[in-house]
């Protein structure tokens, strides 16, 4: 279900001192956006940024860059993010709008990027020729690899079982070791894990959610891409 066209979306966007607008502009530069220069992250799919909140706000050690191509959506994260952060500072976390399938156009490998955050993405199951449209389908890893640092990580959370185990498939043709893995990640004892309003929902309902960490590899470790 798609949300509604807020009235007060733009007016609440360009009011936030933490949206940056154009942010192809700033490829390359997002780190001096920020008042620390910290560890940076990168959220791909921020949705209504309940989950993003509480993990930059619990997480001041580290800078994280959320995105999302829905401005509405976005205005909803920033009252989300203001009623999370209360008092303090919203210092170590921007917003922006990015096209994810254009997303090598915003960030570069000066940015510096040490992990990205893939969270309850689109599954695109109707139809096999959709899936190349997946936040983890390869040609998408394969723009992330552009600009992840050496090492660099991606954590997935999804209630979706064929997702997952598909993007395990991509992330091993794309040159990345997954380090960690489970079908059950409120029962595994990981942490830390912040809930997100998506994933708050499933829980609810008992559904289980799938979780993985993997580490980016040199390119030594590139397979034959997945045609799907």
């Amino acid at each position: 279900m798609r949300m509604r066209l807020k009235p007060w979306t733009e007016p609440v966007l360009e009011a936030c001192p933490f949206f940056i607008e154009a942010p192809s502009s700033r490829r390359g530069h997002w780190r001096a956006l920020f008042a620390e220069d910290r560890p940076l992250r990168l959220e791909i799919g921020c949705g209504k940024g309940v989950g993003t909140a509480r993990m930059a706000h619990a997480e001041r050690g580290a800078n994280l860059i959320a995105v999302d191509e829905v401005r509405h959506v976005l205005a909803v994260s920033v009252k989300n993010i203001a009623e999370e952060y209360g008092a303090d500072p919203v210092d170590n976390l921007l917003l922006s709008c990015v096209d994810a399938t254009r997303i090598h156009d915003t960030f570069a490998p000066e940015d510096g990027i040490e992990r990205i955050y893939i969270h309850f993405c689109n599954p695109w199951n109707e139809k096999a020729k959709h899936h190349k449209r997946r936040l983890t389908h390869p040609r998408q890893l394969m723009q992330y690899r552009a600009f992840l640092k050496q090492d660099g990580e991606i954590w997935m959370k999804t209630d979706d079982q064929g997702l997952f185990m598909a993007s395990k498939r991509y992330l091993d043709e794309c040159g990345f070791a997954v380090t960690y893995a489970t079908d059950d990640l409120a029962g595994s004892g990981f942490s830390p894990n912040y809930v997100t309003e998506h994933e708050q929902h499933y829980i609810d309902q008992g559904c289980r959610i799938h979780f993985l960490i993997a580490r980016m590899l040199d390119d030594t470790h590139l397979k034959k891409p997945i045609e799907e």
